[in-house]
């Protein structure tokens, strides 16, 4: 992600607001610090982690957008700065279920969410934390831990996390009360700029001491301030002024140095870092040692009566000055890298190994100093490093033939990277580097020949995140939506359009983010019409405006939105279109090459799903045709009931299953029925016709319910189709409301009385159908009341994931009780509606209410 789609648009106002248009935009930063900085840093030390994150909700509601980060560096998080409320990832869920979420390393986050470990695949642990304002959830805070640690139970990360947690809350419900523009301070708490960076405190380390001196070279007087004094370990009441005093504090094998400095000062009026060692006492006469000091100063001239004067800076030189000296005389290269990845330090043994100036690396990255590093691969490891906390080791080929030896020792502040000259890789070490991306074991990467472009793991990962999510993408739907979720957050769209190819003219399939009617006069255009989004589908080439008036030069007279840049990619699959995807941005924009090779890469992706999903819409249309007839398209009016019924098909697979249910007319009576065959499928489908028109058979022959269910058990597990089934039939007299039930391994029906209050049947069963061929099904003997509405449901009604049957069941009773019954047909809207808005229905719906009047 370029970091320039999460800046702020437009000039601050005095208070720290964005300006420009104003939409979806938070430039005021202060008010994210003021609350999330103590209890982020909290939570990280309550967790024993190395690095947090905080996301809040975006103002659109679409994206979790990353508020603040800490331990990390914002650099290898740009992948992730915007992610999907609806993405298959660990904060997003944390978010939508409002639940706490422990990964405790990288193989629990594979098995839960293999999009973030594709994104990320790197060995850490990580806890995903509600952030709530006002009572209502607004983001998620996120700890990371290294895997290495000490792992802690999955009971603990809750309540370690609770204290920050509610610091959290309480910080901003308060701050956001004082924000204007919302009805509730739940709605003040958004955010859509970049993510502001704090630093995890720091160990603390000995001191730099600098103290000053006045050094009158003509009278050998002096004076000094306390520091100064320290240094050299003189007492304020036993410093007389002389210079005598100080060198008599000074190791005779220094005074040399000494000397110089006076020399210094006299002939180049200056004095350059002259080292000398004073008496240290602070260990006890028996023990004294000496300290290293540094003079810095230079020459002044004083006024009358006054001689030549070294103004100088003494500085004590036990901590950094002699690390760096003693660095210096390794025989291994030694370099830092900051947090973010830039240069801080490289040593003489570093320049030469590398072939690259200290002056040129220090404050940039290796991998942009040092042209045969300027590889993915290589920036890669820094990630691995920082990210697991843990030493990383790497082989790397100098484009001279020598190979090199990598060491790279992370913690949350930087790393120090060692390098010496090492022999060519194993045959094992070698195969291990294939099969590994990064991670602590040795490998062998080989420059690439020739001049490489400045390319970014962050690019590649979009499209290996891209090409995740599409794997498991069916419809047509569902691609559409996997790509909205994940571009436009990722690249910062503000407009997305996909549109398909049929009978030689564009179709519009998808549209986000568009003003209400602009797309509609472009709908059905043929393949000749002057628009961009046709030309990069004939031409098969994406075409790229970085502002409005590149587009309008481009194609004059084209209707423009409010968007400043735009990129129009061609949705090419095994060499045919198959449309076109528009995306907006907007403010004027710089396409910089990786990003447009990443787009493009991704449109690529994008259409050989669309392509795979048209062909499964086409079969899955066929295949709800067939079931669609299996069902009965009405059910037979009977005097004295009133009868309804619903179906929902699963979401997942084919969308085709195995539930049913009848009304058959008997000489008794009526028969109520409802089943479900395992599976979703066509085979599934094809057994439930099968099972339906044996039940519809039997029961018209006028046998009683125990032998309908038994002989069609039988029917089942002589057809040898190796799926069994459940099933459930009453047969009701309406003259009288005696009924007698039969259940076969089928969740009990539910019975709402006159009176309003409903219970659940408790209904002696008998075995699934098709499971044992002499099963023996007992039968129950029940009487309806006028007024009373019996409920027959599939197991899909009920069973919700994360929760038990049971739960499902009761929730169900709860809402047959409280839903006036004046109308069978509202109340089965009415019992259906939660699992007709679910967006993914694991398994079949089926109901069929019946009103005894």
């Amino acid at each position: 992600m370029d970091e320039s789609t999460a800046v702020p648009d437009g000039p601050r106002s005095p208070d720290g607001r964005s300006g420009g248009d104003g939409r979806a935009r938070t430039g005021d930063t202060g008010w994210i610090e003021d609350a999330l900085t103590a209890p982020l840093i909290e939570a990280v030390g309550d967790l024993g982690g190395y690095g947090g994150l905080v996301y809040l909700r975006s103002r659109d509601r679409r994206s979790l957008v990353l508020a603040m980060v800490t331990g990390v560096p914002r650099s290898l998080l740009k992948t992730w700065w915007r992610v999907p409320v609806g993405g298959a990832l660990p904060m997003a869920e944390a978010y939508r279920r409002d639940e706490t979420l422990w990964l405790p390393d990288e193989r629990a986050t594979m098995v839960r969410f293999p999009h973030f470990t594709a994104g990320l695949p790197y060995s850490f642990g990580s806890a995903y934390r509600p952030v709530r304002a006002g009572g209502e959830t607004v983001g998620v805070l996120v700890v990371l831990r290294s895997a290495a640690r000490s792992p802690i139970e999955a009971e603990a990360v809750e309540p370690a996390l609770r204290p920050a947690g509610q610091a959290m809350e309480e910080r901003l419900t308060r701050l956001a009360a004082g924000r204007p523009g919302a009805e509730s301070a739940a709605d003040r708490v958004e955010y859509d700029g970049e993510p502001v960076g704090v630093r995890l405190p720091t160990p603390a380390v000995h001191p730099v001491r600098v103290g000053i001196i006045d050094w009158d070279l003509d009278s050998d007087r002096c004076t000094a301030d306390d520091e100064a004094l320290a240094l050299l370990g003189i007492g304020r009441a036993d410093f007389g002024g002389t210079m005598a005093e100080i060198v008599a504090r000074v190791s005779p094998d220094d005074l040399h140095e000494l000397r110089a400095c006076r020399h210094d000062a006299l002939t180049l009026g200056r004095v350059r870092s002259r080292h000398f060692r004073v008496r240290d006492d602070t260990a006890g006469e028996a023990e004294a040692g000496y300290r290293p000091v540094e003079l810095w100063g230079h020459l002044v001239r004083g006024g009358a009566g006054s001689g030549r004067i070294l103004v100088g800076a003494l500085v004590d030189a036990v901590s950094g000055l002699r690390a760096a000296e003693a660095a210096e005389r390794l025989p291994d290269g030694v370099f830092s890298l900051d947090q973010d990845g830039r240069v801080t330090y490289a040593n003489h043994r570093c320049e030469e190994l590398l072939g690259g100036g200290r002056e040129a690396l220090l404050g940039r990255y290796p991998w942009e100093v040092i042209t045969w590093l300027r590889d993915p691969a290589y920036e890669d490891r820094y990630r691995a490093a920082m990210l697991s906390q843990e030493q990383v080791s790497f082989l790397v080929r100098h484009p001279a033939g020598n190979w090199l030896s990598f060491v790279l020792y992370p913690d949350v502040h930087g790393l120090t990277g060692r390098i010496r000259p090492a022999g060519p890789p194993t045959e094992a070490e070698a195969a291990r580097e294939a099969g590994s991306a990064a991670g602590p074991v040795p490998g062998a990467v080989a420059p690439p020949p020739g001049p490489v472009a400045a390319a970014r793991a962050g690019a590649l990962y979009h499209v290996v995140q891209m090409a995740s999510v599409l794997t498991q993408a069916v419809t047509v739907e569902d691609v559409c939506r996997a790509v909205s979720e994940q571009l436009l957050p990722a690249f910062g769209v503000r407009e997305l359009a996909l549109y398909t190819v049929r009978e030689g003219r564009m179709y519009l399939l998808w549209e986000s983010g568009y003003p209400e009617g602009f797309l509609a006069p472009f709908e059905g255009v043929t393949l000749d019409t002057q628009l961009p989004g046709v030309h990069a589908l004939t031409t098969r080439l994406p075409l790229f405006f970085e502002s409005p008036e590149d587009l309008s030069g481009a194609y004059p007279g084209i209707t423009l939105d409010r968007m400043s840049a735009w990129s129009f990619l061609p949705l090419i699959a095994s060499g045919h279109p198959v449309g076109s995807c528009i995306l907006g941005w907007d403010t004027p924009r710089r396409f910089t090459p990786d990003e447009r090779s990443a787009l493009t890469a991704l449109s690529g992706l994008a259409a050989q799903a669309l392509e795979r999903a048209r062909l499964y819409d086409a079969e899955s249309a066929v295949a709800r045709g067939l079931q669609e007839g299996l069902l009965p398209h009405r059910l037979p009016a009977v005097e004295g009931l009133r009868t309804t019924g619903r179906y929902l098909p699963g979401t997942q697979g084919m969308a085709i299953g195995g539930d049913w249910y009848d009304v058959i007319t008997t000489g008794r009576g009526v028969a109520l029925v409802i089943g479900d065959v395992e599976g979703h499928s066509v085979g599934a489908a094809a057994v439930m016709g099968q099972l339906r028109s044996a039940v519809h058979a039997f029961a018209a022959s006028e046998r009683p319910p125990q032998e309908v269910i038994t002989h069609t058990n039988r029917h089942l597990a002589e057809l040898d189709a190796d799926v069994c089934a459940t099933c459930c039939y009453i047969e009701l007299d309406p003259r009288t409301g005696r009924a007698f039930a039969v259940r076969a391994g089928h969740p009990p029906p539910l019975l709402r009385h006159p009176d309003g209050h409903a219970e659940m049947l408790d209904l002696v069963g008998g075995v699934m159908l098709g499971v044992q061929l002499d099963a023996v099904y007992p039968v129950t003997e029940l009487t309806l009341a006028p007024g009373s509405v019996l409920a027959l449901y599939t197991d899909g009604l009920v069973e919700q994931p994360g929760s038990d049957i049971e739960t499902g069941i009761e929730e169900v009773r709860r809402c047959l009780a409280d839903t006036p019954a004046d109308s069978v047909e509202q109340l089965a809207d009415r019992l259906v509606r939660t699992a007709r808005r679910a967006r993914e229905r694991r398994d079949d719906v089926a109901l069929l209410l019946t009103a005894y009047r």
